[in-house]
């Protein structure tokens, strides 16, 4: 090539949650995606490229029975393979995702102080010094061609809507936009580089071609926002959503490449130098698949130990079910009470002693139970480590609650009861839709939204507005995660610190055989 011109490469991935060997943990069979695939991916094209930067953009370590495995068992004595992993592929900079403090700050911080690479984290802000928690706010490269690039990393700034108060204990959430805004500025001003990228662990609250919002703008994603208000951003590498996309949005190149490590996104740009700096001429993004790729040898073998005991711990039986708890079409599990969800109201009941529970079918991969209940079944079906918060909610919240919950359903121009495209498009939110537990009552799709919850009884009462009653939800919910803004700053009745991964695992240990029964307390109809 010219020594006037240059091509630097951008690998990234997001959203990996956990996913680092080739396999579906649910079903135990092969698939193409992980880390261990994606290793090969990056060897290969720093082979057939001068100038490669590799970046992760955040909610890497959480997601699958293998991490949630090293938590329990491996986590105070062995590097977090996911860590592990990324330290052997050799990457330059990591991002902070919302689902990196679900196992806890502690898990979080050893995973940050075992990594070979920083963690850029620009708007996640010690609350004591007002300087960065986890690590520096950008990464300066000057490659051997001499091209300056710049890596500024922000996150979400939504997360104390959704996490447990103890796991961002100490720790301050700056709106992310601005924070970038204040950044660039700074970088642009003090170290004049070629290229400028936004690595945000967050996604686009608009359309990317007519800027219409295509979610209720709460601050979550403001990656539109970034792209139509700050001058300076050459890149805005996006995640969070677990969309698949390519756009320009007013010249700034975006890019979003799904989730669980089935695909990677690559940026090309090509650069003319100009004096004794370089000028961007030409910037390109794909997204790459892993369909097809070997596995690489030396991460399978550094897995081995880990992928073995994963293994070992999910074939253990621990329960029994009498009748059919399995699930067929997770719709009609929404639609009508499935003896699964009744189970895990029964267990966070059991669990907590309040005799109100809400909680949800977690997303449509869930196939509920079968005669002999594993540790796989159970991690299979339910996949965050939630835990469990006693609230005092009033009849009034309850009924707002439930008029949220209502939202998830729509009917089709045929008359037909179906899901609501905005709980689909971009993201999956099925784990939005909440079924309750201790109360019976009507949803009227018919109705208009706010206005569609019928007949709440409590005890065979009707439900009273100004009475106080005790539920339990998990942290998620409790914090108002989903929009759930009448749960936000509730008294706290009591707080189960064990995650609903044992608690069902306990539930089972105890009881040994469980039916599949169902209590009809709610209806939806048209």
């Amino acid at each position: 090539m010219e020594k006037d011109k240059t091509t630097i490469t951008i690998l990234y991935t997001s959203d990996v949650h956990g996913h680092a060997m080739p396999i579906i943990y649910g079903t135990n069979e092969p698939a193409d995606l992980g880390l261990a695939k994606y290793a090969t991916a990056v060897k290969n094209t720093r082979k057939m490229n001068e100038h490669v930067i590799v970046l992760d953009n955040g909610d890497l370590i959480q997601g699958t029975p293998l991490m949630t495995h090293y938590v329990k068992d491996y986590a105070d004595h062995r590097t977090n393979p996911m860590i592990g992993i990324m330290n052997h592929i050799g990457i330059d900079a990591g991002v902070i995702g919302n689902h990196e403090f679900n196992f806890g700050k502690n898990i979080l911080k050893d995973a940050v102080a075992q990594s070979h690479f920083p963690w850029i984290s620009a708007n996640i802000l010690d609350e004591q010094t007002n300087r960065p928690y986890f690590g520096p706010p950008y990464l300066m490269k000057t490659l051997k061609n001499g091209v300056k690039l710049a890596v500024i990393g922000v996150t979400t700034h939504y997360i104390p809507n959704w996490e447990s108060p103890a796991h961002i204990e100490g720790i301050r959430f700056t709106d992310a936009c601005q924070t970038l805004h204040t950044w660039v500025h700074y970088i642009q001003k003090n170290e004049q580089p070629d290229i400028l990228i936004a690595a945000y662990h967050g996604g686009l609250e608009r359309d990317a071609k007519t800027g219409a919002a295509t979610e209720k703008l709460t601050g979550e994603n403001q990656g539109y926002q970034m792209c139509a208000t700050i001058p300076g951003i050459d890149i805005l590498l996006t995640g969070h959503q677990h969309r698949v996309l390519t756009e320009t949005i007013n010249d700034v190149l975006v890019i979003q490449p799904g989730h669980n490590g089935k695909m990677y996104g690559e940026i090309t740009i090509d650069l003319k130098k100009r004096g004794t700096s370089w000028t961007i001429v030409e910037k390109k993004a794909a997204i790459h698949t892993l369909e097809g790729v070997e596995a690489d040898n030396e991460i399978m073998a550094y897995m081995q130990g880990f992928e073995a005991s994963t293994q070992t711990w999910l074939v253990q039986p621990i329960g029994y079910i009498e009748g059919d708890m399995t699930i067929t079409d997770p719709f009609a599990a929404r639609v009508k009470k499935h003896p699964f969800i009744e189970l895990i109201q029964t267990v966070q009941m059991d669990a907590s002693g309040a005799d109100i529970s809400v909680t949800a079918l977690l997303n449509n991969d869930s196939r509920g139970f079968s005669p002999v209940v594993t540790m796989r079944d159970i991690v299979a079906n339910y996949i965050y480590p939630n835990t469990l918060v006693v609230l005092a909610l009033t009849g009034k919240d309850i009924r707002e609650a439930l008029e949220k919950s209502a939202e998830y359903f729509v009917l089709d121009k045929n008359g037909e009861i179906t899901v609501n495209p905005i709980y689909e498009t971009p993201k999956p939110q099925h784990y939005n839709y909440d079924m309750w537990e201790g109360i019976y009552y009507t949803i009227d799709v018919s109705r208009p939204f706010g206005a569609r919850v019928e007949h709440i009884t409590y005890h065979n009462q009707a439900l009273e507005d100004d009475k106080t009653y005790h539920v339990v939800v998990n942290n998620y919910r409790a914090s108002g995660g989903g929009d759930y803004d009448m749960f936000k700053n509730k008294p706290v009745i009591k707080e189960i610190q064990t995650d609903m991964v044992d608690l069902i695992r306990h539930y089972f240990e105890k009881h040994g055989t469980v039916r599949a029964v169902t209590t009809k307390n709610f209806t939806v109809k048209a």
